[in-house]
């Protein structure tokens, strides 16, 4: 009995990645990733043994976006969490994703992995709209933006007068 109720549990995967944000004009843009069917998402990818979450998360984006860890910065003590169940082939799959919050001020993805057809920039209510197909994304948009807001991170770019 024991060995068919380990059998029957789903198999558990961990996942980091970054909510990637810049400061622009217009205020806060988040780095959304398109990976088809209306499926957009964060940036992120398999914790692999011995690699902590933030590791995790940085060679991901760097693999899926081009964006070097360098332009990063990575934003105090945030953290979020995915939690959901799907079914690959006959197996239930239990994952949770590990996110962390990091600003950048590029605005060109170099690089686009395999598993992406395309990206955008776009703001905290529009980012909301296009996670739908993912309800705790959508969630944790908010919430990013909301920590952003206390901290004072929010601001628009101030443009400065050439007075020469």
């Amino acid at each position: 009995m024991e060995e068919r109720a380990e059998k029957d549990s789903p198999r558990r995967v961990v996942s980091a990645g970054i909510i990637i944000y810049r400061k622009t004009r217009d205020g806060i843009k988040f780095l959304l990733m398109y990976q088809g069917r209306g499926y957009w998402n964060f940036p992120k990818g398999k914790i692999e043994k011995e690699e902590r979450s933030w590791e995790t998360a940085l060679r991901e984006v760097k693999e899926e976006t081009g964006l070097d860890p360098s332009s990063l910065k990575l934003v105090g003590n945030f953290k979020a969490f995915e939690k959901f169940e799907y079914k690959s082939g006959r197996q239930i799959v239990s994952k949770v994703v590990i996110l962390h919050l990091a600003e950048t001020k590029e605005k060109k993805i170099s690089v686009l992995s395999r598993e992406h057809s395309g990206y955008g920039w776009f703001s905290p209510s529009e980012a909301r709209q296009m996670a739908i197909k993912n309800p705790d994304s959508a969630k944790i948009i908010l919430r990013a933006y909301n920590y952003l807001s206390n901290r004072g991170y929010t601001g628009r770019l101030k443009q400065t007068k050439n007075t020469s």
